[in-house]
């Protein structure tokens, strides 16, 4: 889990920088603002609900943000990390109910 848990954080970093790419390089601001707020969001969701222990594993369900990549995938530096993670997600063990709080 705590590998799952370091992709994610992974994700949330690279939204970061994707978006400073973004202030230095304004002409890119079309191609990326359309997402780059809702997935900022439900990553951040994602990596504190795993690091508080509220993160529940449902099985074969893909996370939230994989609408936001199926629309705008293409467009998506990071898209491979993303693809990732929720690969990882759907292949938790189902006996595992709840990711526990990260030290």
């Amino acid at each position: 889990m705590d590998e799952l848990i370091d992709l994610v954080h992974q994700a949330v970093y690279e939204v970061d920088e994707l978006r400073a790419c973004i202030e230095d390089e304004p002409d890119e601001m079309e191609r990326y603002m359309p997402f780059i707020d809702q997935l900022d969001r439900q990553l951040r969701i994602l990596f504190d609900n795993m690091t508080s222990g509220r993160y529940t594993c449902p099985g074969e369900v893909d996370l939230e943000f994989m609408s936001v990549v199926q629309k705008w995938g293409r467009d998506i530096p990071f898209k491979p990390l993303l693809l990732a993670i929720n690969q990882a997600h759907r292949k938790v063990d189902p006996s595992v109910k709840t990711l526990m709080h990260r030290d």
